[in-house]
């Protein structure tokens, strides 16, 4: 299963790509859609669009994780982080490809075991469970493999639920 996980924003995107062979972990790759202040909103969402389906074209992504959009103190950046995350929707529901939501907890807890985990805590976990040596740069494409993990991990627990089921 290729799982790729976004973290969302208008400015900066981060996008992480994981397989899972078995119970093995592989990074195929990690990085940022980005776009510049001197342009509109929408000609900035636009760029997003743009970027995100040369993404799903060129590594094919079984399942797709993205951040659930949590109440922020800061307004503007929670409208920015709200479009950002339409837009991710939007193209992966184009593009036939399941979306699973979760929140911050959730992922930090699934990846480093504590929900509470810091921002270091996440990335070297992430680091080790994909078998990176260097710093993953920027954050949100930390962020991204980080919620591609929890992703596969959250899928493999949902097959498994529905075995038990059966």
């Amino acid at each position: 299963m290729r799982a790729m996980g976004i973290d969302p924003g208008t400015a900066i995107c981060g996008f992480g790509v994981v397989d899972a062979m078995g119970s093995r972990l592989k990074p195929v790759t990690y990085g940022t859609v980005q776009t510049t202040p001197e342009y509109t909103d929408a000609e900035r969402l636009v760029m997003l669009y743009d970027g995100l389906n040369e993404l799903y074209d060129k590594y094919k992504p079984d399942v797709i994780g993205v951040e659930q959009l949590f109440f922020n103190r800061n307004v503007t950046t929670a409208i920015t982080v709200g479009q950002a995350r339409g837009i991710i929707l939007l193209t992966a529901q184009q593009a036939h490809i399941p979306i699973l939501e979760f929140s911050p907890l959730q992922v930090k807890q699934g990846v480093t075991g504590y929900g509470r985990a810091t921002k270091e805590q996440v990335i070297d976990m992430t680091m080790r469970l994909l078998g990176i040596r260097e710093k993953i740069k920027p954050d949100d494409a930390a962020d991204a493999l980080a919620m591609a993990i929890y992703t596969i991990y959250s899928r493999h627990s949902l097959s498994l639920k529905r075995t038990v089921q059966l």
